[in-house]
């Protein structure tokens, strides 16, 4: 079967659309923005380059009248993607590709707009050269005509498929192996002891408790971890984590998930012991608060396809259970805030797949160190 293209396709303004195209999505891994009731124009999206919004418009912008409309239904939508991708401050670089009228660069403090015609303005432009520096040789193609729409098209075709592979990988459910046997282990712990009637024992030998643990009882501060004061404590706690556990492990892999759970554990205790002095602490609150701080690091790198959920819910859930430990006695509020402290640190050392640098790798390992070093130095010489 024969097909034809349109030629109106091959103009010199779609053949420069086509190649911007191909540079800001092949070469500096733009994703395009799904917008209903927009025409003529394509959004480009990527959160970490310092234009994180692209805007290619290819309509016809006649008069100051049209360019100040257009600048408006900018922020207008600039708006809802920081709402939903929990995003403070979006730059986002309009490029125009026909526009009559001249205006100024900067029609705000987070939009830049930019008159380009051809490559010849590109090559020009000093925006797109601090920016973009390479963004001329790279629009440069042996192919012309049919042969390079034809190339732009399927390279950019590939690009896409490959990234959906990506985030199809990291989203595919995986059977949570570890989560399901930290719920095990938890509930044998308190199972088996009360079925002994040793409960008070297993209280004693392994809670967190600061005098036995400064005279050498390290182990406790992971053993008061895996320890509940009573059936409804267990249950509770059994249940946040097979709610959050499962997803997170998933997201993470198992081994950085179970790292994440214990280093959170051990913080949580180091704090605990800073604050409560001489009081008894257990519980895997601590470590369940270290989860979801590493939950919304997660979901900040990939808050196109989470952020309504950490903004909705896994926050909410942070501050609303911090909150009640403020306000109920009996619930260790310093255990809740080292465990979601060392959570987040633990997963910027660790690494969100795909998305995080070495550099912010080896940061996060300082990070942690210096976190960890501070909270034993703090738990063994001072006290509340």
């Amino acid at each position: 079967m024969k097909y034809e293209i349109d030629e109106s396709l091959l103009d010199e303004k779609n053949m420069l659309t086509m190649k911007l195209l191909h540079y800001f999505i092949t070469e500096k891994n733009y994703n395009p923005v799904i917008l209903q009731g927009v025409d003529n124009e394509i959004w480009l999206e990527n959160l970490d380059e310092d234009y994180r919004i692209v805007r290619i418009v290819s309509g016809n912008i006649l008069n100051e009248e049209q360019f100040r409309f257009d600048v408006f239904k900018t922020k207008r939508i600039v708006k809802k993607i920081k709402a939903k991708t929990l995003t403070l401050k979006i730059n986002t670089l309009s490029i125009f590709l026909d526009i009559e009228e001249s205006f100024t660069e900067k029609p705000s403090k987070d939009i830049t707009c930019l008159k380009i015609k051809s490559e010849t303005d590109i090559k020009k432009n000093k925006i797109l050269k601090k920016f973009f520096p390479d963004i001329s040789k790279k629009l440069k193609y042996s192919e012309e005509g049919l042969q390079l729409f034809m190339r732009i098209t399927n390279d950019i075709n590939k690009h896409n498929v490959k990234d959906n592979k990506k985030v199809e990988e990291v989203f595919r459910q995986k059977y949570p192996l570890v989560t399901y046997t930290l719920i095990t282990i938890n509930v044998l712990i308190y199972l088996i002891p009360f079925l002994f009637n040793e409960i008070n024992f297993f209280l004693n030998k392994f809670c967190l408790y600061n005098p036995l643990i400064k005279n050498g009882e390290y182990y406790r501060i992971l053993t008061g971890a895996f320890l509940h004061a009573n059936i409804f404590h267990l249950l509770f706690n059994c249940y946040t984590l097979y709610v959050i556990g499962i997803q997170l492990e998933s997201f993470l892999g198992k081994i950085k998930y179970l790292l994440v759970y214990l280093f959170s554990a051990i913080t949580a205790s180091l704090m605990s012991m800073i604050f409560l002095g001489n009081s008894v602490s257990v519980g895997a609150s601590g470590a369940i608060f270290g989860l979801m701080g590493s939950l919304v690091y997660f979901g900040y790198y990939y808050r196109v396809y989470l952020g309504s959920i950490v903004k909705t819910q896994i926050i909410p859930l942070i501050i609303t259970n911090l909150l009640l430990g403020l306000m109920i006695t009996g619930i260790d509020n310093f255990a809740h805030i080292g465990g979601l402290i060392g959570g987040s640190l633990i997963t910027i050392a660790l690494g969100v797949k795909y998305k995080s640098s070495t550099f912010e790798k080896v940061n996060g390992y300082i990070l942690s160190f210096i976190y960890l070093i501070f909270l034993i130095f703090m738990a063994f010489t001072y006290t509340m």
